[in-house]
C-alpha cells in the first residue's frame, strides 16, 4: 500500500536568519534578525514530506502534541499528502527547536526541546502497516521503538532505512536492526573508533552485510557496496539553510532505492536532492520536487 513509512521524529522550527554567526562577545554579540519563519521539520516528518514530493506514497508513524505545533505539524503533514493514520495524539507539549541560521554560509544552530510524554512506545508501533511498506525509515529518536520497528518490517521483507546521527547505549542495536544505516559524519568515529569514515564502514562490514552509507555534509557522501566503496562529491550551491538537508538526503536516497538505482546513483540522487534544499529556508520549505532534482543531477556542478 505505501511506497514508504517513516517512524520517528517530528518538530515545529522557530527558524532566524542572522547577518553572522552569534558570538558571545564583540560586534555579533547582539544583532537583528533578518527574517524569521515558523516552520514544521523534524527528521522522519520532514524525509516523508520530501518523499511525497519526490512522487512517492508515504505515511509518517508518530507522536504529535495537544498544543498548537502539534495541530500545526498535522495539519502541515496532511496537506503534503502524508497518511496520518497511525499518528499518535498525546496530551503534551509538541517537540519544538529554535534554529539560527547564517546568512553568508548556510550553516545553523539548534536548540530543541521534547517532552518525555512523546515517546513512542513498542506496543504503539503499526505492525500491518510496515509489513505493507516497500521500505521503512527509521531515525534514532524513540531507539526502542524504531529497532522493534526494523525488526518487524525485516521479518516481512521490508528494507529498513535509517537516519543515525546520535550515540547512546542503543545505537549498535539499532544498526544492527535496520539493513541500511545511514550515517552522520560525527557517529562512525564514536562507534567504530575509527576516525576514516572509510575504514569505520569497512569495519562495520565485518557483522553487516547491507548497503552503509556516510553523509559528508559539503563534501558529499560515501557508500560501502559489498566490497567497492562509493566517494560521490556535493553540488555546488550558494547554501542559504542547510536545515533539513540530511533529511532531504535520505528521501532522495529511498526514491532512487525503490527505482532500483545502482548503489553510486542512488547517492548521487540523494546528494543531489541535499543540495537543492540547502538553497531555501527552512526543513519542509526547502524540499525539492523531481524535475528540480533531475535538473541538479543534469547540472554537473558538484565540488571538486
Amino acid at each position: 500500500m505505501w511506497d514508504v513509512v517513516g517512524l520517528g521524529a517530528n518538530s515545529v522550527d522557530f527558524v532566524y536568519l542572522l547577518p553572522g554567526y552569534p558570538q558571545p562577545f564583540g560586534s555579533f554579540a547582539k544583532m537583528r534578525i533578518e527574517k524569521q519563519e515558523i516552520l514544521c521539520g523534524g527528521q522522519t516528518a520532514t524525509a516523508m514530506c520530501a518523499c511525497a514530493r519526490l512522487g512517492l506514497r508515504a505515511k509518517y508513524v508518530g507522536v504529535t502534541g495537544t498544543d498548537d505545533n502539534g495541530r500545526r505539524v498535522r495539519r502541515e503533514l496532511e496537506r503534503r499528502g502524508i497518511d496520518l493514520a497511525d499518528v499518535i495524539i498525546r496530551d503534551a507539549q509538541n517537540q519544538f527547536a529554535v534554529i539560527f541560521v547564517d546568512e553568508t554560509t548556510g550553516d545553523r544552530i539548534v536548540l530543541w526541546d521534547r517532552d518525555e510524554q512523546l515517546l513512542m512506545r513498542e506496543r504503539e508501533i503499526p505492525s500491518d502497516s510496515i509489513a505493507s511498506a516497500r521500505v521503512l525509515h527509521v531515525d534514532d529518536v524513540d531507539q526502542g521503538a524504531a529497532i522493534r520497528a526494523a525488526e518487524t518490517a525485516r521479518a516481512a521483507g521490508v528494507p529498513v532505512t535509517s537516519d543515525i546521527d546520535r550515540i547512546t547505549d542503543r545505537t549498535g542495536e539499532l544498526i544492527a536492526a535496520v539493513t541500511i544505516p545511514i550515517f552522520a559524519e560525527h557517529v562512525p568515529p564514536q562507534v567504530f573508533g575509527v576516525n576514516d569514515p572509510e575504514r569505520a564502514l569497512r569495519k562495520l562490514r565485518q557483522t553487516h552485510d547491507g548497503l552503509l552509507c556516510v553523509t559528508l555534509g559539503d563534501r558529499g557522501a560515501i557508500a560501502l557496496d559489498g566490497d567497492t566503496m562509493h566517494y560521490v562529491p556535493a553540488f555546488q550551491v550558494n547554501a542559504l539553510d542547510t536545515t533539513g538537508a540530511g533529511d532531504v538526503f535520505r528521501a532522495g536516497f529511498i526514491h532512487a532505492l525503490l527505482r532500483g538505482a545502482p548503489a553510486e546513483e542512488i547517492v548521487r540522487f540523494a546528494n543531489a536532492a541535499a543540495a537543492v534544499s540547502c538553497t531555501r529556508l527552512g526543513a519542509l520549505g526547502g524540499i525539492p520536487d523531481l524535475a528540480e532534482v533531475n535538473a541538479m543531477m543534469a547540472s554537473g556542478q558538484v565540488r571538486v
